[in-house]
């Protein structure tokens, strides 16, 4: 017997959480993630090529595809994260490469991107360290790492320079860097400063134009790496784009709100390029010129027509943006799993219309599939997911035949046998619906409470429900609970029915395996092991055994009570478990998402075929009743079809023949809407036949008409142009003529020209090249002379040059000596001339003070002689001869000392040239002294503006403070509201806990009156009891009429055992009126908490409104008080600068009097001297 193989056939969903989770391989293929695996998908074809992960990986992080479509690259985390290289041009996607960070501890690559050749691959690590790690992949080489960012920012995006393939781009939140590889590391080219900008994703548009989107939805361009400008989201067409200064855009980011959408996704094409702009929508911009871009179209995600209540599908966040190779398709991803296509060819046709985005294959689960179920009568497959949908999948022809969305979760989901009907475990109940042609609609409910698991009976007359610990069959046909399966004592996780539905097996969660009899409702046999919980069970194909997996890590073949086989396995875990019909193997799923495939019979040893399906943990799986699918859910929110065929290739023969019907159901309303619908339909097509053929004849008739015209306007021109033609012709033969002849003999010309020029060029030539050979013989000559000269004038250049410097120095020498001997002599003289002025000085003063107290002597003893003369007037006429004598001696001394006085006055003249000759000097000094006042004069005109300078500073910061002073108060003043209104909401937070206490007193009232009223009923039904036990002695003691005796011994009897009883029913009557009292005290108690519950709902919505109106009321306030902050901020950096300024006008005036004194001191001191 050859063992059986599962093969992956195709699959349904798509990962979330994956970077750049879908690329195009070709116009018509696309690669996304699902499961475990990566997905190559035809669009047109329809078919599935699977590239498998590795068995190893904690799951996938990021993938890209190479520039020339080649290679795929996929990171997986673990505890040493790896980067894989497939080769998307082999069949089976081959592994190529297996790249790892070395040495470093890395536990995630979230983003990795290969250059523009394909050569070098780069990825970024996760947090704290944000690292950059280059390979030259394709030898396994690690090239260079690098460090990111020294702060905790995120970093989310890297990317190569489609342009050069050594330059690289990060961009983070407030990280947007570019890097250079080269000399062998990587080296930082520029860093813009957008420490509060949070940059969500990236693009290259050019060699250095990179376009960035963050998380307040605004478009920023970088040239070279630093901030140019801000792409404009509002502009329509036949706007430019607006620019806006870099001071602008940072001061712009500034808490834009939370309703502000973001750009998670950006890619660029030949026109331009393509965003996310919010949920659900993308923007195109085309390039209007070398600087500008302008918005063209919109993009949305549509509503779900299948949705019953509000639909979350327009409110999807784009993660990924591809565009095919051709640029005719533009395909998103969605973070809800979705994916997304529209064709770019449409958008430029339909430039008017809305565009919306199709599904590029089919709408998927969202969240994870907690039911699956088939039928018998047609190829269905229904699952159920957390997601609140369900969906009706067709594994043949791999199409969604039918979904809806509800408004609860779905837990557990049952197709009945024909395909036509389907039971859904809800939340809140159990539903039974039918599948109509487009709906499905519900028709009966089951008041089952999150029903975990349900399914149908094999001939679809029954089915089974899962009430708690409970298994409820109800009667499909009257809808009535047949029989209740009580024995589990935890959650019972899955029920399956035998072949011939008189039996049901079920596990639970307590340990237990029960197989029952759904006649009776009794247990048949029994399996418990309390240390083991068990998620799956099964019946084997002749239904003899029973199968069950659970958390003890083996695979249990159960018969009889008794456990027959074990297999052990490893870990993970098995989750589930389903047999094939033809009972050849058993597949089991893992809590890993793996899939098992083990023989059966089971064998003794661990010998099985593990597969890689799987994110998460696999939750349902089931075999096709023909044996030729696998089909398995996993909580990743995946449905994976699985081809079973035997290690040959062939599939497997199956012992039954099933048909399956293609009959739907369609409600009579429907039917009858359709019907009139499609005749509608018709009326319309006949009237726009009608109208159509009515306009064609019109239009033949104008066509008619305007063809006769334009023919006859033809035959006009095609008759005159053939008159022209024939005239033109003549002309043409007479041209052709003339220009015939004319060229004969301007040949004839030109060869006789030619001729004579070929002589004398060739004679001229002859001359010349004997002319140049006589110029190259004297050319020689004069270079090998002009090299002699050149040798000899070099010689005696070196010989004049040696000579002249020698001779040169000995008289710099000679010259120094003198100078210095000069140099001396001079400072001699100058100390002797000034000894000599000294001296000079000296003796002047000397000599005039002894002149001037000589002549005062004089003048005294004059003056005496006068007086003396004077009274002797008369001796004096005596001695007038010899005074006279005495006089004339007297001027002779005079007639001397003018004689001296001349001479001293040469002596001054000489000296007084002396003194001209110093004061030129001390003009020289004068001259440096007026440069110095002309210095300090500047200085004075800078401190008189920087003191009106200082004087309008000073003006500003009044006013500034000014400003401030009511701004403060403001602030003051909201500050205390703000108390105000927390003082209200505590308030508001006590009253509410009174209200509580109140309701949870009442609560507890409420539940004593319960228990009271549970013990009064209790009474009644025993007081019953003991009535109709009473009646059926005094009937029996009716037989006993005939016997005195023994009637008289049975009342007896009956006295002594019913003469208490009856004194009860007696205090029962007696206490009716109590419980009237009671029970009117317990009306009016539930009116009082009715009325308690409404108030609190009151109090709550107030507290609410107020709660809202304070959290509007804080967050304006705190917009104010972030806009004065701002502006405290920007005077405190004004007051700053007019401080370093003030300090600076202080630091000229402190330097300026030292000038002064230095200027005035150099003066003194030539004076001095």
């Amino acid at each position: 017997m050859s063992f059986v193989v599962a093969q992956s056939h195709f699959i349904f969903g798509v990962r979330t959480g994956v970077r750049n989770n879908l690329c195009f391989f070709d116009e018509q293929t696309v690669v996304f993630p699902s499961g475990n695996s990566c997905v190559c998908f035809n669009t047109v074809q329809r078919w599935q090529r699977f590239i498998s992960g590795s068995e190893r990986s904690q799951g996938m992080r990021a993938m890209t595809i190479s520039s020339n479509r080649r290679y795929l690259a996929v990171s997986d985390y673990g505890e040493r994260a790896t980067v894989t290289v497939f080769d998307l041009q082999h069949e089976q996607g081959r592994k190529r490469k297996v790249l790892s960070a070395g040495d470093m501890s890395v536990q995630e690559f979230i983003c990795i991107a290969f250059s523009p050749d394909s050569k070098y691959l780069i990825g970024l690590t996760g947090s704290p360290e944000w690292m950059l790690i280059l390979w030259l992949w394709e030898k396994h080489k690690l090239l260079a790492t690098l460090k990111t960012t020294n702060t905790n920012n995120p970093v989310t995006q890297v990317s190569f320079n489609p342009y050069n393939n050594t330059q690289l781009c990060v961009s983070g939140t407030g990280v947007f860097k570019l890097f250079r590889y080269s000399e062998g590391a990587l080296k930082p080219s520029s860093v813009a400063k957008v420490e509060s900008i949070n940059f969500l994703c990236h693009t290259w548009m050019s060699e250095h134009r990179v376009i960035a989107g963050t998380d307040t939805g605004r478009l920023l361009v970088f040239e070279s790496g630093d901030l140019r400008r801000e792409v404009s989201m509002t502009c329509v067409q036949g706007q430019s784009a607006r620019q806006v200064e870099v001071k602008k855009i940072k001061d712009a980011n500034v808490d834009e709100g939370p309703s502000v959408p973001s750009i998670t996704a950006i890619l660029s094409y030949s026109k331009g390029f393509a965003c996310s702009r919010g949920p659900g929508t993308v923007f195109l911009f085309e390039q209007t010129d070398e600087n500008g871009y302008r918005k063209t179209r919109e993009i949305k995600i549509p509503l779900d027509a299948y949705c019953s209540g509000v639909t979350l599908a327009k409110y999807q966040q784009i993660d990924t943006i591809c565009i095919s190779p051709a640029e005719e398709t533009l395909a998103i991803s969605t973070n809800r799993g979705q994916l997304y296509s529209v064709s770019l060819s449409s958008v430029d046709m339909n430039k008017e219309d809305k565009l919306h985005f199709e599904f590029l294959s089919q709408s998927f689960h969202s969240s994870s599939i907690t039911g699956l179920s088939i039928c018998i009568r047609k190829p269905l497959v229904a699952t159920c997911s957390l997601d609140r949908s369900v969906r009706i999948w067709n594994y043949e022809t791999k199409v969604l035949e039918l979904y809806k969305e509800f408004q609860e979760e779905a837990y557990s989901v049952a197709l009945h046998p024909t395909g036509l009907f389907i039971l859904v475990g809800f939340s809140d109940r159990l539903r039974l619906m039918n599948l109509l042609i487009d709906d499905i609609r519900t028709f009966k409910e089951f008041t089952v409470r999150s029903c975990r698991e349900c399914a149908f009976s094999n001939g679809g007359h029954m089915f089974a429900a899962v009430n708690g610990n409970i298994i409820q069959i109800y009667s499909v046909t009257s809808f009535d609970n047949i029989v209740n399966l009580k024995g589990h004592n935890g959650k019972v996780c899955r029920i399956e029915w035998s072949l011939d539905d008189s039996r049901v097996v079920s596990c639970g969660v307590d340990g237990a395996v029960y197989e029952w009899n759904t006649q009776s409702g009794k247990r048949e046999s029994e399996s418990v092991l309390k240390s083991c919980s068990y998620t799956g069970v099964a019946f084997s194909s002749d239904c003899k055994t029973i199968l069950a997996v659970g958390t003890d890590l083996t695979l249990k073949e159960i018969q009889d009570c008794q456990v027959l086989r074990e297999v052990p396995a490893d870990e993970p875990a098995h989750t589930a478990l389903a047999v094939s019909h033809s009972g050849r193997v058993v597949f089991t799923g893992t809590s890993s998402g793996t899939v098992r495939a083990i023989k059966y019979p089971l064998p003794i040893q661990k010998e099985w075929i593990t597969y890689q399906a799987h994110s998460g943990p696999v939750t349902k799986m089931v075999i096709t009743y023909d044996d030729q699918f696998l089909l398995t859910v996993s909580e990743d929110g995946c449905l994976l079809i699985w081809k079973t065929i035997d290690k040959e290739g062939k599939g497997l023969k199956s012992n039954k023949h099933i048909v399956h019907t293609e009959e739907i159901l369609i409600t009579k309303s429907d039917l009858e809407e359709k019907t009139q619908h499609m005749l509608e339909m018709k009326m319309r097509l006949e009237e726009l036949q009608m109208e159509n053929e009515y306009q064609l004849r019109l239009k033949d008739m104008n066509y008619n008409e305007k063809l006769r015209e334009l023919s006859d306007n033809f035959v006009q021109q095609i008759e005159s142009l053939k008159t022209s033609q024939q005239a033109m012709k003549t002309e043409m033969e007479k041209q052709e003529c003339e220009n015939q002849q004319n060229s004969a003999e301007l040949i004839m010309k030109h060869s006789k020209e030619l001729k004579d020029l070929e002589l004398s060029y060739s004679q001229k030539l002859i001359v010349e090249h004997e002319k140049y050979q006589d110029l190259q013989q004297k050319h020689q000559r004069m270079q090998e002379d002009y090299e002699k000269q050149l040798k000899s004038a070099e010689d005696r250049k070196i010989q004049a040059v040696e000579e002249l410097t020698k001779m040169y120095e000995a008289k710099l020498q000679e010259k120094a000596e003198v100078l210095a001997q000069c140099q001396e002599d001079t400072e001699q003289k100058i100390s002797v001339f000034k000894a000599i002025i000294k001296q000079a000085e000296e003796d002047e003063e000397r000599k005039i003070l002894e002149i001037q107290t000589n002549y005062e002597k004089k003048m005294k003893t004059e003056k005496q002689t006068n007086t003396n003369l004077k009274g002797k007037n008369s001796i004096m006429a005596q001695k007038f001869i010899s005074l006279q004598k005495q006089i004339d001696d007297r001027s002779a001394d005079i007639n001397k000392l003018k004689q001296e006085r001349q001479r001293l006055l040469g002596l001054i003249r000489s000296l007084e040239s002396d003194i001209e000759d110093l004061k030129r000097q001390i003009s020289g000094h004068e001259k440096t002294s007026q440069d110095k006042d002309h210095i300090i004069s500047c200085l004075k005109r800078k401190n008189q503006e920087l003191e009106k300078l200082k004087f309008v500073l000073e003006f500003q910061l009044n006013e500034l403070k000014q400003k401030t002073e009511p701004l403060q108060h403001d602030i003051s003043v909201k500050k205390e509201r703000i108390s105000q209104l927390e003082e209200e909401l505590t308030q508001t937070d006590k009253s509410n806990a009174q209200l509580k206490l109140t309701v949870s007193e009442l609560k507890l009232k409420l539940k004593t009156r319960d228990k009271e009223m549970c013990k009064e009923s209790q009474k009644v039904k025993d007081l019953e009891t003991h009535l109709q036990r009473l009646k059926s002695d005094l009937h029996n003691c009716v037989g006993f009429i005939q016997e005195p005796k023994t009637l008289k011994d049975n009342i007896q009897m009956i006295y002594a055992r019913y003469v208490q009883q009856t004194e009860r029913v007696e205090r029962t009557n007696a206490d009716d009126t109590v419980q009237k009292a009671l029970r009117h005290q317990c009306d009016r108690q539930e009116r009082t908490v009715n009325g308690l519950k409404m108030r609190l709902v009151k109090s709550a919505e107030e507290h609410e409104k107020v709660y809202t109106k304070i959290m509007k009321e804080n967050m304006t306030l705190i917009a104010e008080i972030n806009e004065l902050r701002k502006e405290l901020h920007l005077a405190r950096t004004q007051a700053k600068d007019v401080k370093a300024q003030l300090a600076l006008l202080k630091k000229p005036k402190k330097s300026q009097p030292i000038l002064e004194e230095a200027a005035y001191q150099e003066p003194k001191q030539l004076g001095v001297s």
